[in-house]
């Protein structure tokens, strides 16, 4: 099991972690805006100083097979072997695609996960997932490959854009409905026009640990596990959708937007209460806005939702709550009912 270390010094924490794992070489993956802005803390490492550098095109576009076989060439090329160490240095485009890149390479090599993004920390380099978008559908290659360590390094966190902020917040606003009443309430009450970082950082590591506790019960997402899909089922489908246009949304973006969706359907089939319901898809209009779809798109999106990695059977597989903190996986939804979710959403962020 990976072990998460919570650093406020990110230079004497990583020495430690490289000098803990056995390798012959050090390699770190940045893509081009992480090369620039994160990399600099770090190189100057008595660790890292002879390390080789692979950068990849920012941002989730990106996150392709063509990528990933730039790391495995930049590997071989550079003699790596089933001793090397690979640093993923990045958000979750970054830690995704590193982190299967390192469990192809030779079969498998160690590598630490650094997120540099909130979504980073609570989602992606938590929990072993790694993996690439294939044929316009997200994540749909990929492998359960922890690292060894998780370092969340809060000095990269306050410099991030608002947007990178909300896509980040969206994945903790899950994890409060799958856990507790009390969670739920602090994220939809804290001022995130005005952040106040120290507050901010509490409840990062407050959701991380939430995620770290399920994951420990279900590593492979057998049972349990699933609770982390809530949201993702229609979010995925509405990301793929607009990565098919080629006007990609963040992943954190799409997550909300799939709330509500989801939490439409937890409603109908599950009695999960209105008025939280209603209350969450306020609070995500109000702060992300809305994914611009029509009736015309639900056929799309539908068939999107079919490739689903969590399906079973041919069925549409949900992950959706009676209540706050009260989880029902491997939930089905006919078409009719899921287009009815379509509009509701809809309704909610007013288009």
């Amino acid at each position: 099991m990976q072990e998460i270390i919570k650093s406020s010094h990110i230079a004497d924490d990583l020495e430690k972690v490289i000098k803990s794992i056995h390798h012959d070489k050090l390699f770190v993956l940045t893509d081009e805006h992480t090369a620039q802005l994160c990399f600099p803390v770090i190189e100057s490492l008595e660790s890292v100083k002879n390390a080789a550098q692979v950068v990849i095109p920012a941002d989730d576009t990106n996150k392709t097979i063509e990528n990933l076989q730039r790391v495995w060439q930049f590997l071989t090329e550079n003699g790596a072997s089933r001793h090397s160490l690979l640093i993923n240095l990045g958000g979750g485009m970054v830690t995704d695609l590193g982190g299967f890149a390192a469990a192809t390479f030779k079969r498998g090599i160690k590598y630490i996960n650094i997120p540099t993004t909130i979504l980073g920390a609570v989602d992606a380099a938590v929990g072993g997932k790694t993996g690439i978008n294939f044929m316009g559908l997200k994540n749909e290659i990929g492998a359960f490959y922890p690292s060894e360590y998780v370092i969340i390094a809060s000095t990269f966190f306050t410099t991030l854009q608002p947007k990178d902020i909300l896509s980040g917040y969206a994945e903790m606003i899950k994890h409060a409905l799958i856990h507790s009443q009390l969670d739920w309430e602090k994220l939809l009450a804290f001022p995130l026009t005005d952040i106040h970082w120290e507050e901010m950082l509490e409840l990062v590591f407050r959701s991380v640990s939430i995620k770290e506790r399920i994951v420990e019960k279900d590593p492979f997402e057998q049972n349990i596990r699933k609770a982390l899909n809530l949201g993702h089922t229609v979010g995925h489908a509405f990301e793929s959708f607009a990565l098919e246009k080629m006007q990609p949304v963040p992943h954190g973006y799409a997550v909300a937007w799939g709330l509500i969706a989801e939490l439409y359907l937890s409603h109908r089939l599950c009695e999960f209460p209105k008025e939280k319901l209603q209350k969450t898809a306020r609070f995500i209009h109000q702060h992300y806005g809305a994914f611009n779809i029509t009736c015309d798109d639900y056929e799309e999106l539908y068939r999107m939702m079919t490739h689903d990695k969590k399906n079973e059977g041919g069925a549409i597989n949900f992950t959706l709550l009676s209540e706050i903190g009260n989880v029902k996986i491997d939930q089905h939804a006919d078409k009719k009912l899921i287009f009815e979710s379509l509009d509701f959403f809809r309704d909610a962020v007013g288009i």
